[in-house]
């Protein structure tokens, strides 16, 4: 029997489709379509033609400028693919920590649609459309996530948006498309691409120093390391991503093998040491460089006396390498690992003489290259000179911090920052940065701009309603006054010191001098626990407590007895096992982060260091 229109109804009605699985946490995936009203969509052959080129010409690109680049986790690759019934190509990338490659992915997708104008990219990640968070500032108000799906496409190396085809306001759009759908309008009604020109450049705002920024994008550095080792990056430079990773992503199974007694069980043991340029990726670099690590007993003889500043530095960074590698060839998580795979089979060369390793004056025919650090150095003093606008013009020298890329990439933070604090406009939803009425992004309205131009506005702040809605909200009579002023307050709060209330009507006094006894036993446990002690001078608390319960001892004397006490116990009463476990705990975290070193900088103390005898 054919189900009727109601069992249709229905089915539709309870049916929920699948959801997309949501990509993981620092993934890029991106999307290449043909979309040619030359080549009939039925036509598959001609279409996987038209994208082996594509492919072909990517490959092309990063030999050109990606040769020496290493990426912090996975590279750039395209495959193809057929999803419902269309051919395309399509690829994932984890960029770790290194946000650049991401950046370095969308510089490659342009460039490959203008090379193929019959190219269309659409690209996201775990975040969404990212390209439409860059440009969050300038986007039309019915550009929602929830309708931006096959809406936001990369075509000639510009930003193509695809209009909604009716919408009752600017700020109402619950238009969805479909991928066809969005093939049909790119081919069939062009007038629906919206291209602005504001939207496009904060879109790709971080690509405007590229392929400049590709080379700026790594770090070389001078490090003493094995001579395995040495050898293993001349083979392949890309295995210095998967050593800091395992390093900066350490556990204590990780780090059992370099707790081990004696170095025979090492695979890179501290012994023949070469020190050798290595290049980095700069987030990696920095991770490596700015770790705090314990030194393995195994390595404590190895390393340089202190006094030889520039080589202990070149020797702690290679003892952090060495023991990167040691923990990601050991640990079995990895032996599934590409990387780990390759090396084990060139070590293993070594063994049987299949490979040799790298002689003295191999080592010195190789380049030798040693990049500046001050990029890692920042000056909060600069740092809060550019977030107050301190400038040259003011007189103030304007000192440098991190790199060129970072202080444009915070200047530009905090002018769009001040702009959204200045909108007068602004409703319950936000900022509104655009005319309701207008179809063109690009448009600005002129009155607003001359009369926003160059004015620096102040938050309007109304004490007097303020202190009454706080009056209100606490049950206190309206007509209270703070800080005593007003014509008769019924009590005052001082400005300074301790902030007790003073009780001025004398109507019942047995009432008041209850609440003037529990708000002094108040003050007391804060100023004993220093929440109201601003000075790090160690106080008599118990003295104090006794000084002020003494204004009324009838009520008071068997809490002061009963504190009094407590005060005492609490002087003596050490406990020496949560110390000790404490301590223990720190010690088995082996320089990482844990619960021990975490309640430690809870509690505004720098984490112990184990007293070591260190060759000086």
């Amino acid at each position: 029997m054919p189900p009727t229109e109601e069992d249709l109804a229905w089915f539709r009605s309870t049916f929920h489709p699948v959801p997309k699985p949501r990509l993981p946490e620092d993934c890029v995936e991106y999307y290449l379509f043909v979309f040619n009203s030359n080549i009939d969509t039925g036509n598959d052959s001609e279409i996987r033609l038209r994208l082996r080129e594509v492919q072909k010409f990517a490959a092309g690109l990063q030999e050109e400028w990606l040769k020496n680049y290493i990426w912090q986790r996975q590279g750039f690759g395209l495959e193809m693919v057929s999803e419902d019934g269309v051919t395309l190509l399509r690829g994932r990338t984890e960029y770790g920590d290194s946000v650049e490659d991401e950046w370095v992915i969308v510089w490659l997708l342009r460039r490959l649609t203008r090379k193929f104008e019959d190219l269309w990219v659409k690209v996201n990640d775990s975040d969404g459309e990212f390209l439409l968070i860059e440009a969050a500032g300038t986007l039309p108000e019915w550009l929602e996530p929830e309708v931006a799906e096959n809406r936001v496409w990369i075509h000639r190396g510009n930003l193509a948006i695809i209009k909604p085809q009716k919408i009752k306001s600017m700020r109402q759009n619950d238009e969805n498309i479909s991928l066809q759908e969005a093939r049909r309008i790119v081919l069939e009604d062009p007038k629906r691409l919206l291209k602005s020109t504001s939207i496009e450049e904060e879109a790709f705002y971080r690509l405007r120093n590229y392929p400049q920024q590709i080379a700026e994008n790594m770090h070389n550095a001078l490090v003493t390391i094995p001579r395995k080792i040495a050898f293993l990056l001349h083979q392949k430079p890309a295995y210095i991503s998967s050593a800091i990773e395992a390093f900066y992503l350490r556990d204590p199974i990780a780090l059992k093998p370099l707790q081990a007694q004696g170095t025979s069980s090492l695979t890179f043991q501290p012994e023949d040491l070469v020190t050798v340029s290595v290049r980095f990726p700069r987030v990696g670099f920095a991770q490596l460089r700015s770790q705090d690590f314990q030194v393995p007993a195994t390595w404590r003889t190895s390393l340089p006396p202190k006094s030889d500043a520039k080589g202990y530095s070149q020797a702690e960074l290679g003892m952090k390498l060495s023991c990167g590698f040691e923990m990601l060839l050991s640990d079995p998580q990895n032996q599934d690992r590409s990387a780990v795979r390759e090396m084990k089979m060139l070590l293993e060369d070594l063994g049987t003489g299949d490979e040799k390793l790298p002689t003295s004056p191999d080592i010195a025919q190789w380049p030798r290259q040693e990049d500046d650090e001050k990029w890692l150095d920042i000056s909060f003093e600069d740092l809060e000179g550019e977030l107050g606008g301190k400038d040259k013009a003011q007189g103030k020298k304007r000192g440098d911090f991190g790199d060129k890329a970072a202080q444009e990439n915070l200047q530009r933070i905090v002018a769009q920052f001040e702009q959204f604090l200045n909108d007068d406009t602004a409703g319950p939803d936000g900022a509104g940065l655009f005319d309701e009425d207008s179809d063109n992004t690009d448009e600005v309205d002129s009155d607003n701009e001359m009369e926003n131009d160059g004015e620096d506005k102040e938050a309007s702040f109304d004490e007097e309603r303020f202190a009454k809605m706080m009056r209100e909200m606490m049950g206190m009579p309206t007509d209270m006054e703070v800080g005593g002023s007003g014509s008769t307050p019924e009590r005052s709060i001082p400005a300074g010191g301790s902030g007790r209330i003073q009780e001025l009507d004398s109507d019942d006094e047995d009432d008041n001098g209850d609440i003037q006894l529990v708000m002094q036993r108040i003050e007391a446990e804060l100023n004993e626990s220093g929440a109201l002690n601003l000075d790090p001078t160690p106080r008599k608390i118990g003295a104090t407590k006794r000084a002020m319960r003494s204004k009324d001892s009838t009520k008071s004397k068997q809490l002061e007895l009963s504190d009094e006490s407590d005060d005492a116990d609490e002087e003596n009463d050490v406990d020496v096992n949560l110390a000790r476990n404490l301590l223990e705990s720190l010690k088995s975290q082996g320089g990482t982060s844990g619960p021990g070193g975490n309640l430690i900088g809870l509690m505004g103390l720098k984490t112990p260091r184990e007293e070591q005898d260190e060759q000086e």
